[in-house]
């Protein structure tokens, strides 16, 4: 009963103007409110790329000093993870699976509430910790990297507290978000609508918000054992007190790995709309790919010490994580099969939307290829902690992740504010981010293999040319990201009018085409909750 409540006040006599976005339980306002957070964070996280990319420009210190580079690192890495792909993927998972359900809100409409407007106070705490070394007596600043390693993360000053409670707080979030979003997609969708005709959008978030609740608070854990460890006198990080800094690793990773399917799968379930639409054939191997993401999701749980070959865990150990994370290419590459199948002899047209699922499917095969390079121990033994493997999982997470998002973001924009967006700009912007994407991370692969390290404010001479191109690429990729901006608030503010169907017949003569298009083709376009057949 509730649902229908708030979702009626949102018609009869509801609060506007600032109470409106406040007090919202409607999922769309919700959803919108994700999206322009995700947004303003994507700047900020970019920001401090830039800063990254304008230090490495040449060898030698140049604006920044190594605490606050290794800074600048830690923040980009944590707004990007928590702040931008996360918040955005749930806002597209508010404004979208319930149309696609037939369900007339999400299940929990005033935790929905609450867990986006938590959000905004976790990035406060995170922005308060980058400015904690000019508190009194606020100690140096975190300069851990995201992966938060004691025993510096024991010793960095206070800022290195606010990080801690901003996990805590956006952590929250997740957890609270993932119970509504898997809470509506098993208890709400319309009568008649089985497993099996679920959109692949869905069936990626109902996985992703079971990862999360798995994950989460063993990261919650970990950070709060890390707190005790510098406020209270314990040790269970700390070797000179007989603690083992190895666990938090155990424990950072038994999240950070799921955390990347958290990442990924969403964007997953993206191209898994946008593949047939624009392809004009219905979803190739839904089933099959519907299982291959189960196995993506229970394999992700169990291979998290691939990030610590290092260590000195056991031959037995590592020989398994080794096996166990070889044998994640089998989903993954079945996965990207599927949708070059669904484009095989398909009607094709190349909107927007549709060109980066192409780069998509292109450029996360070359992650998968160098992530089959890290897997392997006697390599990864050379590649850990070089350029290798920033530019692996930058080539995982951008086109996986990021470019997941933009697609999603150019299908659904019609549908979210009843405006076509400039399709010529569109494509300019998908170019000019592909180019300098590629320009920036491809040459680290071979900056990486000669050596250079990661996370270290300067380097030798021999590595310049490589870094010159890739910050050269990198403030170029920056830049474009001013042009998206404005095509989404110039498509807010008008331009041709979206049909019912945005999308139907995308370029002149071709069969119209419904907005969800699953295997087997749904009898309804989920507008409205459909008659039981």
């Amino acid at each position: 009963m509730t649902t229908a409540v708030a979702h009626d006040d949102h018609h009869h006599g509801a609060p506007s103007g600032i109470k409106r976005w406040l007090f919202s339980t409607n999922h769309k306002d919700i959803g919108t409110m994700y999206l322009i957070f995700a947004l303003v964070m994507l700047f900020l996280g970019g920001g401090a790329a830039m800063l990254i990319r304008a230090e490495l420009y040449m060898p030698g210190l140049q604006i920044l000093d190594p605490d606050t580079y290794n800074n600048m690192v830690t923040n980009h890495a944590l707004i990007m993870v928590f702040g931008v792909v996360m918040p955005a993927a749930a806002g597209m998972a508010n404004w979208m699976i319930p149309m696609m359900i037939g369900a007339p809100d999400m299940a929990l409409p005033r935790l929905n509430n609450l867990s986006f407007w938590l959000l905004p106070f976790g990035a406060a705490m995170l922005i308060i910790s980058m400015f904690a070394p000019y508190f009194p007596g606020g100690g140096t600043a975190v300069n851990t990297g995201w992966t938060l390693y004691p025993p510096l993360s024991i010793q960095a000053g206070m800022g290195m507290d606010f990080t801690i409670f901003t996990i805590h707080i956006l952590g929250i979030s997740s957890i609270l978000a993932s119970i509504n979003i898997v809470t509506t997609i098993v208890n709400m969708r319309a009568p008649g609508m089985s497993w099996f005709k679920l959109p692949l959008f869905v069936w990626a978030w109902l996985l992703t918000g079971l990862l999360l609740i798995m994950v989460m608070p063993v990261l919650a854990g970990g950070v709060t054992m890390l707190l005790f460890d510098r406020h209270f006198g314990t040790a269970f990080f700390d070797a000179a007190g007989g603690g083992d800094p190895v666990l938090f690793q155990h424990l950072f990773w038994f999240f950070g790995h799921p955390e990347v399917y958290v990442l990924l799968l969403p964007s997953i379930g993206i191209l898994g709309m946008v593949v047939p639409t624009f392809s004009r054939k219905p979803l190739f191997a839904y089933k099959p790919l519907v299982y291959s993401m189960m196995c993506l999701t229970a394999l992700g749980m169990v291979v998290w010490a691939h990030h610590q070959y290092t260590v000195g865990m056991s031959q037995t150990v590592t020989t398994y994580f080794m096996i166990g994370t070889i044998l994640i290419s089998i989903p993954v590459g079945y996965m990207l099969f599927s949708f070059i199948f669904t484009m095989w002899r398909g009607s094709m047209s190349f909107e927007t939307p549709m060109l980066f699922a192409v780069a998509i499917v292109l450029m996360f095969s070359f992650a998968g290829v160098t992530g089959v390079m890290l897997a392997v121990v006697p390599a990864d033994l050379q590649y850990h902690d070089t350029y290798f493997v920033v530019a692996h999982f930058h080539y995982a997470l951008i086109p996986g992740a990021l470019f997941g998002i933009y697609a999603g973001t150019f299908y659904w924009l019609p549908k979210w504010t009843g405006h076509m967006y400039n399709e010529r700009l569109g494509k300019i912007f998908f170019w000019w981010t592909t180019i300098s994407f590629n320009m920036t991370f491809f040459v680290q692969h071979f900056s990486g293999l000669a050596g250079m390290p990661r996370r270290i404010v300067d380097y030798s001479p021999i590595y310049m040319e490589f870094n010159v191109i890739s910050s050269i690429g990198a403030f170029a990729f920056g830049l474009s990201h001013l042009l998206f901006l404005y095509i989404i608030i110039q498509t807010v503010r008008g331009g041709k009018k979206a049909g019912d169907k945005p999308w139907d017949g995308a370029q002149v003569g071709t069969p119209g085409l419904e907005w969800t298009l699953s295997s087997p083709p749904p009898f309804h376009s989920f507008e409205t909750p459909p008659l039981v057949k």
